[in-house]
C-alpha cells in the first residue's frame, strides 16, 4: 500500500513473511513483519540503501522522526528502507496472543530481530531488480542504534557499515557504573522535591492537595501511590533530559525549545521554600512535559511517553536480555538512593512474565567492551543526553568512530535539520555524511566469490 510522509516523498508499507524462529527447527511458523520503502531517489543500479534498524515501537513513528535519511537520500541517490522490529507495530508474530504469555513473547529477542534484518535485505537484494550489489547502511537511534551497531558487528556480510546514534551499548552489568545515568540527568536540574513529597503526603489532605495540584488523573491514596508517582516523576525528568531540543518538537510529548531551560523557570527556590511551594513549582514543571498543548484535562501518572512506543515488549526485554543497572545515591544526583539489585529486578521479572533475566548474555553474545575486531561503526552522543553515559564516547580504532555534540540530547543528529540546531550537530551530521561515502566507495563492487580450484 502506498502512504505519503510529505508531498514529494512517495513511501511504500509493505509486508514480508518471516521465520518466527530462526534459530531452531521445530516452531516452522511464520509471520508477517513490516517495513517501509521509500526509492524516489535510488540510483540504479546498485544505489546504495539506507536501512533504518527498527526500535521498541511502530516503525511509522521512527520514520517521521528520522529526517536525517529523508535528507541525505538525495545526495546519496538511495533507497530508504525502515524495517519494524518484531512484536511492535504491526509486526506481531502471534497476531493478538503475542503478548499473551510468556511462550508466545518466547522470540521476542535482539538476536531475531537481527537475522530479520539480515533475511529482509537478502530478499530485496533477490526481489529488486539491479539491487543485488547494493551497498546497505545500518542506521538506528537508542535501542535502534543499538541494533544497527550490532547488526553490522553480527552480518558484516550484509551491512557495510552503521550509525548508531545515542545507543548504550555498555550500559550492561560491569561495563559503566549504575550511576552514571541519573548524575547525566542531575546536571540539567536542581532540585526534585522528594523529601517534600514524603512530608506533604504523610497526611490524608496533604494526599489530597497533592493529586490536586498535579491535576492527576486518578488521586493518591496510598503508600504504593505515592511510590508510583515518584517513580513517574522520576521518569519525566529523565525523558525531558532526553529530548532537550532546540526547537519544538513532538517525540515523547509536545514540547517548547529547550525544555529543561522552561521547566527550570519552575524550579528556582532557595533553601527556605515551603514544602506546597515547591511542589507547585513541581507541578508546573511537570506540566510543561505534560500538557504544554494545554490539551490535557489530567494527568495519568500510568504513562510518560508517547503510545508509539511498546513499553509492554521493552519491560520483556528488559526482563531477558536487556538488562540495563541503574542506581542512585542522593548525592551525586538528585534522587531518593535506590541501590542495583539485580536479585530483586530478578523477582519482579519472574512475578510479571514468568521469566528470569540473563545479566552477562548481552556482553557474551555482542562482545561488551572488547569489540576492537570490528569496523565501520560510527557512535554519536549527545552530551545532555543521559543514554551517554552507556555509550561509546571515545575512538577505539580509526574505523570505529565516536562523534561526541555536546548540546545535543537524545539522537539529535537523526532528526531533521532546523535553524535551531546547535553547531555541533551539524558538524556531527557532515562527519557521518563523509564516512558514509568513504565506506561506499571502498565497497566491493562484486560479491565475494570462492576462489576457483
Amino acid at each position: 500500500s502506498k502512504g505519503k510522509l510529505h508531498s514529494n516523498f512517495p513511501l511504500c508499507h509493505v509486508f514480508i513473511s518471516f521465520q518466527i524462529d530462526h534459530f531452531g527447527f521445530l516452531e516452522d511458523g511464520t509471520f508477517k513483519q513490516r517495513y517501509l520503502v521509500a526509492d524516489k531517489h535510488w540510483k540504479q543500479p546498485d544505489g546504495p540503501i539506507l536501512f533504518y534498524t527498527g526500535n521498541e515501537g511502530d516503525i511509522t513513528w521512527f520514520c517521521n522522526n528520522t529526517g536525517f535519511m529523508w535528507e541525505i537520500a538525495e545526495e546519496f541517490g538511495a533507497m530508504l528502507v525502515f524495517a519494524e522490529h518484531r512484536y511492535y507495530g504491526e509486526s506481531l508474530p502471534f497476531g493478538q496472543d503475542s503478548y499473551s504469555d510468556s511462550k508466545h513473547l518466547n522470540y521476542l529477542t535482539s538476536e531475531q530481530a537481527l537475522a530479520d534484518f539480515a533475511v529482509l535485505i537478502q530478499n530485496l537484494k533477490n526481489t529488486i531488480p539491479r539491487a543485488v550489489h547494493s551497498p546497505v547502511i545500518a542506521i538506528g537511534g537508542s535501542y535502534g542504534g543499538m541494533l544497527a551497531a550490532w547488526f553490522r558487528m553480527k552480518y558484516p556480510n550484509v551491512v557495510l557499515g552503521a550509525l548508531a546514534a545515542s545507543a548504550p551499548i555498555w550500559q550492561f552489568p560491569d561495563m559503566v557504573p549504575c550511576g552514571d545515568f541519573y548524575k547525566i540527568v542531575t546536571q540539567d536540574f536542581a532540585r526534585s522535591g522528594h523529601n517534600s513529597i514524603n512530608n506533604v503526603t504523610s497526611t490524608a489532605s496533604g494526599l489530597q492537595w497533592l493529586s490536586e495540584e498535579f491535576s492527576l488523573c486518578a488521586p493518591l491514596k496510598s503508600v504504593m501511590d505515592i511510590a508510583i508517582f515518584k517513580n513517574w516523576l522520576q521518569e519525566t525528568w529523565v525523558n525531558l533530559a532526553m529530548v532537550d531540543y532546540p526547537y519544538e518538537a513532538n517525540f515523547l510529548q509536545p514540547l517548547p525549545p529547550w525544555p529543561i531551560q522552561v521547566v527550570c523557570k519552575y524550579l528556582g527556590f532557595d533553601p527556605t521554600v515551603s514544602d506546597y511551594q515547591l511542589l507547585h513549582g513541581v507541578s508546573q514543571a511537570a506540566k510543561v512535559y505534560y500538557n504544554y498543548t494545554g490539551s490535557s484535562s489530567c494527568l495519568n501518572i500510568s504513562q510518560t511517553a508517547t503510545g508509539s512506543l511498546g513499553l509492554l515488549g521493552w519491560f520483556y526485554q528488559a526482563c531477558t536480555e536487556m538488562v540495563m543497572p541503574m542506581c542512585t545515591d542522593g548525592v551525586q544526583d538528585m534522587f531518593e538512593p535506590e541501590e542495583w539489585n539485580f536479585q530483586a529486578f530478578s523477582d519482579e521479572c519472574n512475578a510479571m512474565f514468568g521469566v528470569r533475566p540473563r545479566a552477562d548474555w548481552a556482553g557474551i553474545v555482542y562482545g561488551g567492551k572488547d569489540i576492537i575486531a570490528h569496523s565501520n561503526i560510527i557512535f554519536s552522543n549527545g552530551g545532555l543526553d543521559p543514554w551517554s553515559a552507556g555509550g561509546v564516547t571515545y575512538n577505539i580504532t580509526d574505523s570505529l568512530i565516536s562523534i561526541m555534540i555536546p548540546d545535543g540530547a537524545h539522537h539529535l543528529d537523526l532528526r531533521y535539520s532546523n535553524d535551531n540546531d546547535p553547531p555541533s550537530v551539524r558538524e556531527a551530521r557532515a562527519l557521518e555524511v563523509k564516512y558514509f561515502r568513504e565506506w561506499i566507495n571502498h565497497a566491493p563492487k562484486t560479491p565475494r566469490t570462492a576462489p576457483t580450484p
